[in-house]
């Protein structure tokens, strides 16, 4: 049975193969991952189809498409042994040569008759034997060009009495072939020497698509940053208060992410602009947010997405986001939850970021960058006696990185303000929706 590589997933046609999980000649069982596949979007398993013997017919590192047979599953029996290392061709050996004397070698070959030289050509050919000879016997080589004289004006012309551009002065032959064959020193010393410690590895096709959308996002949007403080105290007692117990109900602990992701999403129903994306004259606008979760992995960041995270609870939004994050670190992640992203949310705080500037995930027109709580002094009204007090509270600056095309910076400060009130009093993401 053939190993083929699948459909993957729309869009995607190609990809790295970046590791076999077995070695040739391995038995392997029906639904056994047996190789690693890289594409632009994420690093995925294949299963053997039927138990047997595998044979490798294409080592990874390679670039395989859609289609391809990269292996094969012998059913019951030992796979064919190839002749050399697995995907070589295996070449007949060619018949030994009998060798020829250099003598020979000559008497065999006609003589090579120079190819004619265009005027005012500078090319030099080499000149066969019998011309050296009559070179070097006097023989004339050219014909004498004619005479010319002077005109009254002093421009040169013919017998005839027709003027003529001067011709540019001949340049000496020699000095000719020279400047024509003249080598840069860092070619003909070879490739320069790396400096010591230095080392040189093949970007994945995950980092090279990663840099590509990077560049793209930079040069198809107009992309500005807004910038706020969100007082996360009421966040944490929240966090402190109901931890036990969310945990106990639910299953799993109740984190920052899925507060941000609740506020967000509201945010967005007042800003809907910054939910849609323009293609080519047209804006396009959603009215449900798939919610991009940026996250780290030993392969590069990736962004699962949580499809209609606007119907989800916070203990869905929570477990959604912990499976995901799981499965891309595992480089197990489907390429179907990397895709159609309406909106994203970065945190960089988990890396110990005080602020930053995210970039947008294109086409989306806004990226929410969370970071760092750090305590800092801050002023506290006391609406009481209309006094002032200075408190250590633990604070986030947060981010927003928008298209400028689309959003006006109005809308995008009014979004950020509107995620930083609903945070500093919690009990509003309840009430809002």
């Amino acid at each position: 049975m053939d190993i083929r590589i699948p459909d993957l997933a729309e869009s995607v046609t190609e990809g790295d193969l970046a590791a076999w999980l077995k070695k040739n000649g391995d038995q392997v069982r029906k639904d056994e991952a047996i190789l690693e596949l890289e594409t632009d979007k994420a690093t995925v398993e294949l299963a053997a189809e039927a138990s047997g013997t595998l044979e490798i017919l294409i080592q990874a590192g390679e670039t395989v498409h859609v289609g391809d047979i990269v292996g094969r599953i012998t059913e019951g029996g030992a796979a064919r042994q190839p002749d050399v290392e697995a995907g070589a061709a295996v070449e007949p050996e060619a018949a030994p040569r009998a060798p020829r004397s250099a003598k020979k070698e000559r008497e065999g070959k006609a003589p090579r008759k120079p190819p004619e030289r265009e005027a005012g050509s500078l090319t030099v050919l080499e000149e066969p034997e019998e011309a050296a000879e009559e070179t070097k016997r006097g023989a004339p080589r050219e014909v004498a060009p004619p005479a010319r004289r002077e005109t009254p004006s002093g421009e040169p012309d013919d017998r005839d009495g027709r003027r003529v551009q001067e011709a540019k002065p001949r340049r000496d032959v020699g000095v000719a072939v020279e400047e024509r064959t003249v080598v840069p020193a860092d070619l003909e010393a070879g490739p320069a020497a790396e400096e010591p410690g230095t080392r040189r590895e093949k970007m994945s096709r995950l980092r090279r698509r990663i840099a590509e959308r990077l560049v793209e996002a930079q040069r198809t949007a107009a992309i500005l940053t807004t910038f706020n403080e969100i007082d996360m105290t009421e966040v944490l007692e929240l966090r402190q208060e109901h931890q036990e117990e969310f945990e106990a109900q639910h299953g799993v602990r109740l984190g920052f992410m899925s507060l941000f992701a609740r506020a967000s999403i509201l945010a967005l129903r007042d800003h809907p602009e910054i939910n849609a994306y323009i293609e080519g004259d047209e804006i396009v606008y959603h009215d449900y947010v798939h919610l991009g979760i940026a996250v780290g992995t030993p392969r590069g960041l990736v962004v699962p997405v949580l499809r209609n995270a606007d119907r989800m609870s916070f203990a869905e939004i929570e477990r959604r986001i912990k499976d995901l994050a799981t499965q891309a670190r595992d480089g197990k992640i489907a390429i179907e939850d990397l895709q159609s992203g309406t909106f994203t949310i970065s945190n960089g705080g988990i890396y110990g970021s005080l602020m930053s500037t995210p970039i947008l995930n294109p086409p989306q027109s806004g990226i929410l960058g969370m970071h760092k709580i750090e305590k800092r002094a801050v002023v506290i009204p006391d609406p009481e006696n209309g006094e002032e007090r200075i408190e250590a509270r633990p604070m986030m600056y947060v981010a927003l990185s928008y298209d400028h095309r689309l959003v006006d910076g109005e809308g995008a400060v009014t979004f950020l303000v509107r995620v930083k009130e609903r945070l500093e009093d919690p009990t509003r993401l309840l009430l809002d929706g």
